[in-house]
């Protein structure tokens, strides 16, 4: 899908500059001198737990998903894992900043506000790519359904031919019955013929007749 791989592809100068931002923002948070802020104890309190908590995510955190999502560039879910977690330190360390700025020196509010717009700008290129790869990924998914529909009408409107294979045994040929040869006429009446002259009574040879 050639959308999605252009908007990744357009995201590893991106990746580069996130990179960077959020190693001079981690320089820039330990540098800071929160205890000499112009506030009271527990908005110190405050900063310093949220300085902590933006350098272990700089360090830890956001290098790791910076190098899977420019593994996989075309993977959503490493992209999205990446933009939820820039999302949540933008918002701490906008306000972070926005406290140091108020309370502590303006060099060190200018040095992490640079950081912040280069952060800002980054999430936005990474939101508005992911929502056109989503977007992307998605027709690609409806082309299929679409397509797999209709291979399944064709198949339910045109059904299968049905191949009828006989394998039922011929019947044999009845064998033919030997006929017997007739007995031929002639014979048959030239014994009867002789049988009669020689006894014209119908009685039997040598009997003498009742006187």
């Amino acid at each position: 899908m050639p959308a999605p791989a252009n908007n990744s592809a357009s995201l590893l100068p991106d990746l580069d500059r996130l990179q960077t931002a959020a190693s001079e923002a981690n320089t820039d948070i330990a540098h800071m001198r929160i205890e000499k802020w112009k506030a009271d104890g527990q908005s110190k309190a405050q900063a310093q737990a949220n300085a902590d908590s933006l350098r272990r995510n700089l360090t830890a955190a956001l290098p790791g998903l910076i190098g899977n999502f420019r593994a996989a560039p075309q993977d959503l879910n490493a992209g999205f894992r990446l933009y939820r977690n820039l999302n949540a330190l933008y918002d701490v360390l906008v306000s972070f900043t926005e406290s140091a700025g108020a309370f502590g020196p303006r060099s060190e509010y200018e040095a992490l506000a640079r950081q912040v717009g280069v952060i800002d700008s980054v999430r936005r290129s990474l939101g508005d790519a992911l929502e056109g790869m989503t977007s992307s990924q998605q027709e690609e998914l409806n082309r299929l359904r679409t397509q797999i529909h209709l291979m399944q009408q064709q198949a339910t409107a045109t059904p299968p031919k049905k191949v009828i294979v006989d394998d039922t045994e011929p019947p044999k040929k009845a064998q033919k019955a030997h006929k017997k040869k007739p007995v031929p006429a002639s014979s048959t009446s030239n014994s009867g013929s002789g049988s009669n002259s020689s006894n014209p009574g119908g009685t039997s040879a040598g009997v003498p007749k009742s006187q």
